[in-house]
């Protein structure tokens, strides 16, 4: 499997051929298209280099040339050196200079393109009723609004500051405070764009919540949590080797149209598709082989709609199939119960509460391992602003005969109905039982496996829709996925009688941890497209206490990006030296297919052999699934 590294961080290149510099602006300003790969089909994986690519160095080369260069400190108010990066991720990608002198601004406006805007300091008017928002110009060819879609990225010991807008772009200060003053005011012009308030500290308190200071000031939160977890019976020389990815088995499913993955823990994994489940074989290097199709068409599936999710029950024998009611809209009315030994449909079940037909948005198991469980007859349902659970038996605790209802009706066992908008997106369990709920908001709710009315723990949202939500088997860790971001939040504390516990279980006071984000580089955001976000962020799968989860996963467009758990959690680890605000990371592995994926997921635990500390990862795209073995390299 051929390996490509991402280019953010060569040698930048000066040129006094100015005629040149706008030929080359010119034919990269707007690449948007990913890597291509002359074959037509991609299997490299891309490793983002350490960032230690040095302006200074291209500027000392300037000085040995006797080129033409601006003084080192001009007194000039907001003055930089612009820096286009061009030839995405080929091998010949390198930074060219756009302007040798060019003055940045932070300023208001109602409008983004054409006409006569209206814009002044942030201190009132312009706009005239109209939303006013902060944007970014620098000189005549950068006008991007402020927000985390410009994946901004801050290299405090350069100077220097990379972002995308329409091409990926480098900033380099003269003066250390220059580089300063522009981190905070685009910070502060960052908080107003999201949550709509000027960045004074009253106003941070009050998105926040005083709870939550380390979330606001990063530099005095207690990262004991953090630096604890570091020293886990679990960290072993193995764990901290590099590791290798490697392709082991792809092959297209049948028929096409896979909407999503069902893996198993036991002999088999499916794949939902549009046209019915296909059933493949679990091995220690991946899902293969050409096994059972179970037909939605032959099988007894009214559905009308494609299944868009199937969620294992009953030891892996059955499956619930959801699907959605309409198009771009995940709410559905019901669930098709298929009984995989056998390939029939044998229920179709209905959502109703008080004698009122009802709709869910999502569908999980009870607890993280529950989909191994026999008699498991249970599951949790969650809508806008409803979490519950569902009971397949009649209230007496009998199956329902489904042989004399036509649409048997599923028994709300226990939940919430919220009265105020919550905007829950998605949840997800806990080994045993607790839930994790993501919202429009960007806020994560924690609830006990025993009371789902009040969160015992909500940490406040960042300004972006918590889109997925993964939670470790032991509840100490929290994975949300974000359009441009992951989070990962530690939910351990120590309560006032010196016990560790997690937010699960009670408050968790005010030495909340602040989390870490997990991104893209520049350059590979802008190579994974424009309308590209990420999608489905997970946890390596464990299903046993004392095991640890080793990696993280997400996807976003034609990528798949492997982040190490361990070196997340590192607070020494390199790339949180030097940076202001949250801790982002930016050390991750990418697997790059030929189309756009549609989900990637780690095999379970058991399925990891002795020569590597991962279990399998399986990439699907809608016509193809992949498995990809992580080897060690000593």
């Amino acid at each position: 499997m051929g390996g490509s590294h991402s280019r953010e961080g060569l040698d930048l290149s000066d040129s006094s051929d100015d005629e040149v510099e706008e030929e080359e602006e010119e034919q990269y300003d707007d690449v948007s298209d990913h890597p291509t790969s002359s074959s037509g089909t991609q299997r490299k994986t891309l490793t983002p280099t350490s960032i230690s690519a040095s302006l200074d160095e291209v500027d000392a080369k300037l000085k040995d040339l006797k080129l033409k260069y601006p003084s080192q400190s001009p007194d000039l108010p907001n003055a930089v050196k612009l820096y286009l990066h061009i030839g995405g991720n080929a091998p010949k990608a390198k930074w060219i200079v756009s302007e040798k002198i060019a003055f940045y601004s932070l300023v208001k406006t109602c409008k983004m393109d054409g006409g006569d805007e209206d814009e002044d300091d942030g201190e009132g008017g312009g706009g005239s009723g109209s939303e006013l928002f902060w944007v970014l110009k620098v000189g005549s060819k950068i006008r991007a609004r402020v927000s985390t879609e410009m994946q901004i990225k801050m290299f405090g010991e350069q100077r220097r500051v990379d972002f995308v807008c329409k091409g990926v772009w480098a900033m380099k200060f003269f003066r250390d405070g220059d580089y300063r003053s522009f981190v905070t005011r685009f910070q502060d012009c960052l908080f107003e764009n999201v949550y709509g308030v000027k960045a004074t500290e009253e106003n941070k308190v009050k998105v926040y919540g005083k709870d939550f200071i380390g979330w606001l000031k990063p530099e005095v939160a207690d990262d004991s949590m953090w630096e604890d977890a570091e020293e886990g019976p679990w960290k072993s020389p193995q764990a901290r080797s590099t590791n290798d990815l490697m392709e082991e088995f792809e092959e297209a499913a049948t028929n096409g149209g896979i909407q999503s993955l069902a893996l198993g823990a036991l002999d088999n994994s499916f794949l939902v598709g549009d046209s019915g489940v296909q059933v493949v074989k679990n091995f220690s290097h991946g899902i293969h082989g050409k096994g059972v199709h179970v037909k939605f068409d032959n099988g007894g599936y009214k559905g009308g709609a494609t299944p868009k999710k199937g969620l294992l029950m009953k030891a892996e024998t059955n499956m619930l199939l959801m699907s959605p009611l309409k198009d771009g809209k995940p709410h559905a009315t019901g669930l098709h119960q298929l009984d995989i030994e056998t390939g029939k449909i044998v229920t179709e079940w209905k959502f109703e509460k008080d004698g009122t037909d009802i709709t869910m948005r999502d569908v999980t198991n009870d607890a993280k391992g529950s989909q191994l469980d026999p008699s498991q007859s249970t599951f949790l349902g969650l809508d806008d602003n409803r979490l519950c659970q569902w009971d397949m038996r009649e209230k007496r605790g009998m199956v329902q005969n489904i042989t004399t209802a036509s649409s048997p009706v599923l028994h709300w066992t226990q939940g919430h109905q919220f009265s105020r908008g919550t905007n829950f997106q998605c949840f997800a369990t806990t080994g045993d039982g607790s839930i994790v709920v993501g919202s429009l908001d960007g806020k994560i709710r924690l609830y006990s496996r025993t009371s789902m009315r009040q969160a015992k723990t909500a940490f406040p949202g960042l300004g972006s829709p918590i889109t997925h939500v993964d939670v470790t088997y032991d509840g100490k860790w929290i994975l949300g996925t974000a359009d441009t971001f992951l989070i990962l939040i530690c939910t351990s504390f120590t309560d006032k009688d010196g016990k560790t516990k997690t937010g699960f279980s009670g408050r968790m006071g005010n030495k909340i941890p602040a989390p870490r984000l997990l991104k893209l580089t520049p350059v590979d955001s802008h190579m994974a497209g424009v309308d590209n976000k990420f999608h489905g962020g997970q946890f390596s799968w464990v299903t046993e206490n004392g095991k640890q989860e080793r990696h993280l996963v997400a996807t976003v467009g034609k990528f798949s990006v492997i982040w190490n758990f361990q070196q997340v959690k590192n607070s020494s680890h390199e790339c949180y030296q030097n940076q202001q605000g949250l801790k982002s990371c930016y050390c991750y592995k990418i697997v790059l297919k030929d189309e756009s994926i549609v989900e990637s997921r780690f095999m379970h635990d058991k399925f990891a052999v002795s020569d590597s500390p991962e279990a399998p990862l399986v990439v699907a795209t809608p016509l193809k699934v992949s498995s990809f073995s992580i080897s060690n390299k000593r």
